[in-house]
């Protein structure tokens, strides 16, 4: 299977139009790159207070079930990768105050342990799940992967 490929000019390409470019790849790679999603799902993305998460994931979800009925796995599997992404930047600031991992001296920061941001970090999981649990999902990665993604 094909890796994901960085090289390819993702802001003048539509992948609607041709999902042979699309490669699944790993975890979220290509998630703030593969257009027309990016412009379709960031503007939706946020999770700074557990408020914000929970209407941030159910109005991604829902995009993720709107490109399903439409069957455009593409779709699918951006809502999908920034779901993750919700779980994996909430964590993230969960652990580091400001996000940052480490210092600007190279050394790792302390872990602060936030609680809002922890719950946001579930909120965005338990999307995530339903979404890459979903069967119709599932299905159509392993069809994109047999038709496109065979080198």
């Amino acid at each position: 299977m094909r890796k994901f490929d960085y090289d390819l000019d993702y802001e003048k390409l539509d992948l609607r139009e041709h999902p042979e470019w699309y490669t699944v790849g790993r975890g979220e790679q290509g998630v703030l790159m593969v257009q027309p999603y990016k412009n379709e799902i960031l503007p939706h993305w946020r999770f700074k207070t557990p408020e914000i998460a929970r209407e941030s994931s159910e109005k991604i979800y829902a995009m993720f079930l709107e490109y399903k009925e439409a069957g455009d796995f593409v779709g699918m599997d951006m809502a999908r990768k920034f779901l993750q992404m919700g779980y994996t930047r909430a964590r993230r600031y969960t652990n580091y105050k400001g996000g940052r991992k480490y210092a600007e001296n190279g050394t790792l920061s302390i872990r602060k342990g936030d609680p809002a941001k922890a719950e946001s970090a579930r909120i965005f999981k338990e999307a995530w799940e339903k979404a890459k649990t979903d069967e119709d999902y599932k299905r159509m990665t392993n069809e994109h992967k047999e038709k496109y993604e065979r080198e």
